[in-house]
């Protein structure tokens, strides 16, 4: 790891206190206890968005010797690489649900304009039978407003945050003891 990597400190007394005490599984896939994923990951969002990530654990020297803090380093890479699959679910799901939508809005805004098209209005249709065709119109537009919403911006997030915890997964983590 390069001198110019940015660094995440966090000063521990015991190195429990990273992971949500709850979960039974092993050491090294627990979760990470919900304050500390929120100080590591808003401070890895502060840093620059590129380059290298340092991720530094200081404990006092005898939890810092123990078997147990041995395995954060490996524990915390396993959590933001179990994290960012997840993310990577999600979007793949929202990207999935978002052509289905598609598909549903473009058959009833074609339906709308063959309806429009049957009604076949005259210039001078009543006010009522205007309505109607300008709602349906707007049906159409609207039936696609899910999709559009989805493939222009609520990917975006998503993919921003599995780069972060990518780059987190990735990051060298450094036991020091105090």
């Amino acid at each position: 790891m390069t001198a110019d990597a940015d660094t995440i400190e966090i000063h521990l007394r015991t190195a429990d206190q990273l992971f949500n005490l709850l979960d039974p599984s092993p050491f090294r896939e627990r979760d990470l206890d919900d304050k500390a994923e929120r100080y590591i990951v808003g401070s890895a969002r502060e840093l620059k968005v590129k380059g290298p990530l340092r991720l530094t654990v200081t404990l006092p020297r005898e939890a810092c010797a123990s078997p147990f803090a041995q395995h954060v380093p490996e524990a915390i890479n396993n959590y933001f690489t179990y994290r960012a699959g997840l993310l990577r679910q999600d979007l793949r799901e929202l990207l999935r649900n978002g052509w289905r939508f598609l598909s549903i809005g473009l058959v009833v805004l074609a339906l709308c304009f063959t309806a429009i098209r049957a009604l076949n209005l005259p210039p001078d249709a009543s006010p009522l039978m205007r309505l109607a065709e300008q709602s349906l119109v707007i049906l159409g537009w609207v039936a696609n407003w899910r999709p559009i919403e989805i493939f222009l911006y609520e990917w975006l997030p998503l993919y921003r945050q599995i780069k972060l915890y990518d780059r987190i997964a990735e990051a060298q983590v450094k036991l020091l003891p105090i």
